[in-house]
């Protein structure tokens, strides 16, 4: 009997340390990130900060909970979460898709991004304005190596526009680059894209417009605008996400506190402005 109890607590520690989030993280709220996205999850010497991490720490006040970031690959978050045994929710810029939807809850969106083009000074010409934006049009894009995050809104967009055929039964439409002998290129963060861009292995890049703004900022020579479709009769239109943070379904406790915090965050003061919106300043610098 004495050699089953001790076997029992042998496995009950193992399944305690490889199954932290459901076992002895009571006090713990787990965030899977992608800390290279600018600024709402990156690098400050050793330390993950950036909008995301504020709004999380905040959930964590609310709820009286430590929160720990882990930083993995941005492709693995959504079935992390979904799973539930490694983490509780992923704070990373995500974007709602009706595909995510199936796996986890999101919360409240909290920010609105477009999709980005970044290119060498004078690769592309701007194609038009839209009050103080410019902008590319998908079709500039025909026939070029286009470098994405993988499994980011600016992958599934570019590929989509790439593989799109009237005659699939899974689009129905021909995607604006579908012939064109466009080329997705797919790295593991957007710098990456970026890096391999400026060795002359890729045309462009297509990120969000954060860490496109970003990016540009610290690279001479680099120009970047938003990414719109050509309207026809109707006006241009821009390829555009919502972020929001995904949590694990069954865990309402953390959802609505998630909500809770974003409903405070999201208030306008009377400049217009949310405190999300100063978050992201804050984090880009540009208070």
């Amino acid at each position: 009997m004495k050699k089953f109890t001790a076997l029992f607590m042998v496995v009950l520690t193992l399944f305690c340390v490889f199954s932290f989030a459901g076992c002895g993280s009571s006090d713990q709220i787990i965030v899977q990130t992608n800390a290279f996205f600018a600024p709402f999850e990156y690098y400050d010497g050793d330390n993950i900060v950036g909008v995301d991490v504020d709004i999380m720490n905040l959930v964590g006040e609310k709820l009286g909970k430590e929160v720990v970031f882990n930083n993995v690959e941005f492709k693995t978050i959504i079935d992390n979460v979904a799973d539930g045994s490694l983490c509780d929710c992923g704070a990373a810029g995500i974007t709602i898709t009706e595909q995510r939807l199936e796996k986890v809850n999101f919360s409240k969106p909290y920010f609105t991004s477009v999709q980005y083009v970044i290119c060498a000074e004078g690769a592309l010409e701007v194609a038009g304005t839209d009050g103080d934006v410019e902008y590319y049009l998908w079709e500039q894009l025909a026939g070029k190596k286009i470098g994405v995050q993988q499994d980011t809104t600016g992958d599934f967009y570019v590929s989509d526009e790439i593989a799109a055929s009237e005659s699939d039964p899974d689009y129905g439409w021909n995607g604006a680059l579908y012939g064109t002998g466009a080329e997705v290129v797919r790295f593991s963060n957007g710098q990456l894209a970026v890096d391999a861009m400026k060795a002359s292995q890729l045309d462009v890049v297509v990120l969000d417009y954060l860490p496109s703004s970003y990016i540009v900022s610290k690279n001479d020579g680099m120009t970047c605008a938003a990414l719109y479709y050509d309207g026809g009769d109707e006006d241009n239109y821009p390829t555009e996400e919502q972020y929001a943070i995904a949590v694990t379904k069954g865990n309402d406790e953390l959802l609505n506190a998630i909500n809770e915090v974003l409903d405070e965050l999201l208030v306008e003061d009377a400049n217009g402005e949310s405190q999300v919106t100063k978050m992201v300043k804050q984090h880009y610098g540009i208070e």
